[in-house]
């Protein structure tokens, strides 16, 4: 039978990109997402896709979301907690607070409401265990200019992801995260017109396929539960992230 996994943030972006890597790999998919529009185009004509409308800051929402997938397939494999937003950069004191907290809510918070429906589920199917990879970000160990919310969220989910892999033991569970780079998505755009530096310039970026991020997401849900891959970081080898950039 055909291995399953829900996508959060399934119909855009990294998340549209892995979902049809796995669909293309003959995996279940569950697509999750706000935007049932561009859930549906991601599922058109595509075996295996299961459309999950789904709020990840809304605990009943999840529960249903997950509910259904287990009703269609039996059993979840694998959480890819993709799903995420960022907030325009700004110094601290003129960031918005409700900006922080929809950045907490949807990348954090949001996580935690996933990564707790799978983690429920998978310790109580049978066969018991699973998977749960969390989207984190180059930001989950360095952060950009004016990136207090987004960066405080992916050094959150660092915490997330070495708690649940530790939880998970008892369970067969594991968890991984994978750390991304400037992959070109409508999100990065920016980085290919420039964006603002430490020194306080403004440069063009470098950009990877974003149908990289997808294969890594797919390598590691891939492995057999005896195996992880605790953290990951792909990017695009000349971003300004390692050294002096």
């Amino acid at each position: 039978m055909a291995r399953s996994i829900i996508i959060t943030g399934a119909g855009r972006g990294i998340g549209r990109a892995t979902a049809l890597a796995f669909l293309e790999a003959g995996w279940r998919v569950g697509l999750a997402g706000r935007g049932i529009a561009a859930l549906e185009a991601v599922a058109e004509g595509r075996p295996g896709a299961l459309v999950l409308t789904c709020d990840v800051t809304d605990e009943a929402s999840v529960e249903v979301a997950f509910d259904r997938a287990m009703a269609a397939w039996g059993r979840i494999d694998v959480l890819f907690n993709n799903a995420g937003v960022s907030v325009p950069g700004a110094p601290v004191d003129e960031i918005a607070v409700e900006d922080w907290r929809r950045c907490i809510e949807v990348n954090l918070t949001g996580s935690f409401l996933c990564a707790r429906a799978a983690f429920a589920r998978m310790r109580r199917q049978d066969p018991p265990g699973g998977r749960i990879i969390n989207n984190g970000s180059v930001s989950a160990h360095v952060p950009r200019w004016g990136s207090v919310p987004y960066t405080a969220s992916k050094h959150a989910i660092t915490g997330l992801t070495r708690s649940l892999a530790l939880d998970g033991r008892a369970h067969g569970i594991a968890c991984g995260q994978i750390d991304i780079g400037n992959a070109r998505t409508d999100m990065a755009e920016t980085m290919t017109r420039g964006v603002p530096q430490a020194d306080g310039s403004i440069a063009v970026e470098p950009v990877m396929d974003v149908a990289h991020v997808a294969a890594t997401v797919l390598f590691m849900a891939g492995l057999p539960l005896e195996a992880n891959v605790p953290f990951l970081t792909v990017m695009a080898t000349t971003m300004p992230y390692i050294g002096r950039g």
